[in-house]
């Protein structure tokens, strides 16, 4: 006999041309909820994808992996139809990712997710997990990712150092001791720190003793402001927006984002 109250789940997207439509269809309801000129705001879109690997090249060819400003038209056209406001300038991202984050907008019937980044975030809602990437200087690893519950998190040049007050102090986000490259040369042991602000849900930089004039260093740029803003007071912390550059020294660089870049070597 048969079960008429057994409900089947929805058949797997078997073609390009439905995989590409979901994607579509799904970014077009999550844009179609912005209101009051909010799209206007929005710095770009990242579009994290989590298939079966058998199933990748369907996907890649369904966003267009070889030729990006493709998909990007196609968002463009919803965009347009639909009188979305966004600014001329806004860029897509597309990730691979074997999970689909938490804090990013899940999509409707299909495996994938949405970050809508805007200049104070990634998100409307912000995220408890971001990371910390290494644009210029050697450090430990590529990319850090860092959390609320981390506490103080870090920045300095060797892993282990003894501060002034005797005690060793762990730094997080190491840049090495011995190295040829020659932003290190200009990173304290002491440089800098991060942590998260419960009242404002925002990670804070904060310079620490070696990171204050006149010894070394600590520098926030934020996406297009190229004025660093200098941080000269231990205690004052300072709010990290998605895509902000920290500059240790003279020319080390450290890139605050809430978006995972993908990279094997993460701590």
């Amino acid at each position: 006999m048969f079960n008429l109250f057994n409900k089947r789940k929805p058949e797997p997207l078997q073609d390009v041309k439905a995989i590409r439509e979901a994607f579509l269809t799904a970014i077009k309801q999550e844009l179609q909820k912005l209101e009051g000129g909010e799209g206007k705001h929005i710095k770009g879109l990242s579009l994290m994808i989590a298939c079966l690997p058998a199933e990748r090249y369907m996907y890649e060819s369904a966003v267009f992996a070889e030729d990006e400003a493709r998909f990007k038209n196609e968002i463009q056209r919803i965009v347009d139809d639909f009188a979305i406001d966004l600014p001329g300038d806004w860029t897509l991202q597309v990730n691979f990712v074997e999970e689909l984050p938490a804090d990013a907008i899940k999509l409707n019937n299909i495996n994938a997710a949405l970050y809508i980044r805007t200049p104070e975030h990634v998100v409307v809602k912000k995220s408890k997990t971001a990371y910390i990437r290494t644009l210029n200087g050697d450090s430990e690893h590529v990319q850090y990712k860092i959390s609320a519950a981390d506490g103080k998190i870090n920045i300095g040049r060797a892993p282990k150092v003894q501060a002034s007050d005797g005690f060793f102090r762990i730094n997080h986000i190491a840049f090495h001791d011995v190295s040829s490259n020659e932003a290190n040369k200009f990173i304290s042991r002491q440089h800098a720190h991060i942590e998260w602000d419960n009242n404002t849900g925002s990670f804070l930089l904060f310079a620490d003793e070696g990171g204050i004039p006149p010894r070394n260093k600590v520098r926030m740029r934020s996406v297009g402001d190229h004025t660093p803003v200098k941080l000269n007071v231990a205690e004052l912390g300072h709010t990290l927006q998605e895509g902000d550059q920290i500059i240790l020294g003279e020319l080390a660089v450290l890139e605050f984002s809430y978006i995972d870049s993908v990279i094997d070597n993460i701590v």
